[in-house]
């Protein structure tokens, strides 16, 4: 659509192609005002470069971008973290992982790892509310980890960045007392990866190529070597995939094995204690 220059920018929004929340975050980024703004002035003219900027914002997500990748953040955990093409979009069910670990993080000094970490949402998350904690981030992607830095530095936590294909990085013998990951779980061919935002989110943070299941097998089979007795691995999977995960924590040795549900009821985070 072509968005004309001179209509009030209230009549703008009210005529954008989107949802009314689209709409609004998409004029606050053309015009730079913020939503007080929009409404404080919407009587406003909307100026031709203001016009321009908005048209091509629109068209980006009529072809279906995700709103985060064209405004170029997303809030989680109450904190804004910059994301693009190089990470996934960080999701409110993510905060569910956050949650556990910081109950499952002992009081005083303590260590977290955080695998996979891509835009770094858990570690920066943890390492914001948590600045006693000593956290480790690990991504195989370069680009991957040039963001998360970014976001530790915006959001003032202290991370160590690793670049690391899984446990690779890690100095023989390093333990933690919680491991968390939200590792690629979405199996290959699912139809999902054709669908709304993963199309555009980079694929192998979403699918590990295979069954969905091989990232969770490696870092349940790794974890005991990397957590201090009593500590907790914590691992975001698939709605269907509770039941397995579960079975390869217990396989491999760990207590108190659950699941937790996140905010659709769905069990999202299973995890088990070490020793």
């Amino acid at each position: 659509m072509a968005i004309e220059p001179g209509a009030s920018i209230a009549a703008v929004q009210a005529s954008l192609p989107l949802d009314p929340l689209e709409n609004r975050i998409l004029l606050c980024q053309a015009t730079g005002l913020t939503r007080v703004q929009l409404i404080t002035q919407g009587d406003r003219p909307l100026a031709p470069d203001e016009a321009q900027r908005l048209d091509a914002l629109v068209a980006r997500r009529l072809r279906g971008e995700p709103i985060a990748y064209i405004v170029g953040k997303r809030e989680f955990f109450g904190l804004d973290f910059q994301v693009g093409p190089a990470v996934l979009i960080p999701r409110p069910d993510t905060e569910l992982i956050v949650e556990l670990a910081l109950e499952r993080l002992p009081q005083g000094p303590s260590r977290l790892l955080d695998m996979g970490t891509g835009s770094g949402a858990i570690a920066v998350a943890v390492a914001h509310t948590r600045p006693d904690a000593d956290v480790t981030a690990l991504d195989v992607s370069p680009d991957a980890l040039a963001v998360a830095r970014a976001n530790a530095a915006a959001n003032g936590a202290s991370v160590r960045f690793l670049e690391s294909s899984w446990f690779d990085a890690l100095a023989p013998g390093e333990t933690f007392d919680v491991i968390a990951s939200n590792p690629p779980y979405i199996a290959a061919g699912d139809a999902h990866l054709a669908q709304g935002d993963l199309r555009f989110e980079p694929v192998g943070a979403l699918t590990d190529h295979a069954d969905g299941l091989s990232a969770l097998r490696i870092i349940v089979a790794g974890g005991p070597r990397h957590l201090v007795p009593g500590g907790w691995l914590l691992l975001e999977h698939g709605y269907d995939q509770a039941a397995a995960v579960r079975a390869l924590l217990a396989d491999a040795g760990f207590a108190d094995v659950q699941s937790w549900q996140d905010l659709a009821g769905i069990e999202r985070v299973s995890g088990g204690r070490f020793g």
